[in-house]
């Protein structure tokens, strides 16, 4: 069984007792958080889909929250001495699926 939930405005294929990188969620680690689900498919293959949701929810626990690798904007003007360099890094939280529906 699996779905597709949405979360930080972003869709996300998930199954129960698998782990995913969303963005960051407003929970602490421990918290158990539910996710809207947009399209759910059990084991015999049917598929549910909502407009926009199906009603059913994925219960998620909160493992960590964390950043990713740095990324790295870089701007220049050729000849005329200008250069910026600025870096970002996304804060994501870890999801453990418990269950769907």
């Amino acid at each position: 069984m699996y779905a597709i939930v949405l979360t930080g405005g972003k869709q996300y294929k998930v199954e129960a007792g698998k782990y995913f990188l969303a963005e960051k969620v407003d929970a602490a680690v421990g918290e158990k958080v539910e996710l809207d689900c947009l399209l759910v498919c059990d084991d015999k293959g049917k598929v549910t889909v909502g407009k926009p949701f199906t009603g059913k929810k994925a219960v998620c626990e909160v493992l960590e929250h964390g950043k990713e690798k740095k990324v790295i904007a870089f701007r220049y003007h050729a000849k005329k001495n200008v250069r910026k360099r600025q870096g970002h890094r996304q804060p994501y939280s870890k999801l453990k699926v418990i269950s769907i529906g």
